[in-house]
């Protein structure tokens, strides 16, 4: 395994922190001020559109898309340190990129499961940036974390399909861009557990469709990234041409979406680590109490080595997944994934806090992004399934190596 940069990714590595430095770290506070002047918590600020214009005109653009038919033709190897890149700002930076979830992930979903007829309709806005999308598929009565469970559903009517159900944490549905949403039904309740599900693709104008309420985060309203909305189907007609895939395929192609996205997610949590790191440093170096700087403080040169080691060991188990990735597949890399999607959370959460901790009660408020990078991580401890579920699977596969 080499983790050294090639030539294209270390070009695209430099681009991409001079971008941050130039126009991500300045938006930050035109962001929040848009926000807050709008009166609307998820409405969308012009600077999002000016970044966005600006990522695309110096080529920093879909990176996450490994097929060069859609997207930058990067390497999981390759385009893990520029997620990591992003995180530093996950407010801003991924969707100046067009790399933000759910749309990384949907698009994904389009290209490798997606009709031709559905690629031209909905995969090329969506890698233009034109528009936003929702992934449907957690449900407020039934235990999600176990997909088999999904209630609503998804029956044959004529020449087309009839949605009804709930759904909540529908993330990208409040975006005022959002136009698609994905579905995740039962068409067919007797069959074996893990066919009765299937995929469809719904316009969010469809009759039926009613955006209940947006849902924050720990107070936060997660609008860059399109919030979390409480959804309604009440007998939503699509044409049959919206199903993707075939009947009963739809938990194995939300089993596909959720792998790479879960790397994702922990690539960038590196990113959010390590500036709250830069934080705290900045923070104890120029703050005294008691007579002498934080920095000279014991615990606080304990917690800054501990944060480095934390980080250093999940970057390292990070870039061991992308590069099994890239060489055996998402199949063969299910324990790594597992294992980050583990460890990088908790190691972020740990880190944030540590950094929340040396600021005081600023770390907590607005004037810092430390609060928000908390959140977020807390939030990945549950977001793409919870630390439990991937405990017990990795312990099931774990133990099958021993069980003869």
């Amino acid at each position: 395994m080499d983790f050294g940069f090639d030539s294209r990714t270390a070009q695209l590595h430099e681009e991409l922190t001079d971008f941050l430095e130039d126009r991500i770290y300045p938006a930050e506070p035109v962001y929040a001020d848009q926000v807050a002047a709008a009166g609307d918590p998820w409405s969308r600020p012009a600077v999002l559109d000016e970044l966005k214009t600006e990522a695309r005109k110096r080529g920093l653009w879909n990176l996450f898309l490994p097929d060069p038919a859609y997207g930058a033709g990067l390497t999981n190897l390759q385009y893990a340190p520029l997620a990591e890149l992003t995180g530093r700002s996950p407010q801003l930076a991924p969707e100046a990129l067009n790399c933000a979830a759910p749309d990384t992930g949907n698009m994904e979903l389009l290209a490798e499961f997606g009709s031709p007829a559905q690629r031209d309709r909905w995969l090329r806005p969506l890698l233009d940036g034109e528009i936003r999308s929702a992934f449907c598929m957690t449900e407020p009565e039934v235990a999600s974390s176990d997909a088999t469970n999904i209630a609503t559903r998804i029956e044959a009517d004529g020449d087309g399909w009839l949605v009804s159900g709930r759904k909540w944490w529908s993330s990208g549905a409040m975006d005022p861009r959002c136009e698609l949403l994905i579905v995740m039904g039962k068409t067919d309740p007797a069959a074996d557990r893990h066919r009765q599900q299937s995929m469809v693709l719904v316009p969010r104008d469809t009759p039926g469709v009613t955006i209940r309420r947006g849902l924050t985060v720990f107070g936060y309203t997660d609008g860059p990234h399109g919030g979390h909305a409480e959804i309604s189907f009440d007998r939503v007609r699509v044409p049959a041409e919206n199903l993707i895939g075939g009947a009963g395929d739809g938990f194995a192609i939300a089993q596909a979406r959720l792998g790479p996205g879960r790397v994702h997610h922990c690539m960038r949590l590196i990113g959010m680590a390590e500036r709250a790191l830069e934080l705290l440093c900045q923070r104890v170096l120029g703050r005294t109490a008691f007579g002498r700087p934080l920095a000279e403080q014991g615990v606080v040169r304990e917690w800054i080595a501990e944060s480095r080691v934390r980080i250093e060991q999940a970057r390292l188990l990070v870039l061991k997944t992308a590069w099994l990735m890239d060489t055996v597949g998402n199949r063969g890399a299910h324990t790594e994934i597992q294992a980050i999607k583990i460890a990088t959370p908790a190691m972020a959460e740990w880190v944030i806090d540590k950094a929340i901790q040396a600021y005081g009660a600023a770390g907590l408020s607005q004037d810092t992004p430390l609060a928000a990078l908390w959140s977020h991580a807390r939030t990945l401890r549950l977001a793409d399934g919870p630390d439990e579920v991937h405990r017990a699977s990795l312990a099931r596969r774990e133990l099958r190596r021993w069980a003869d």
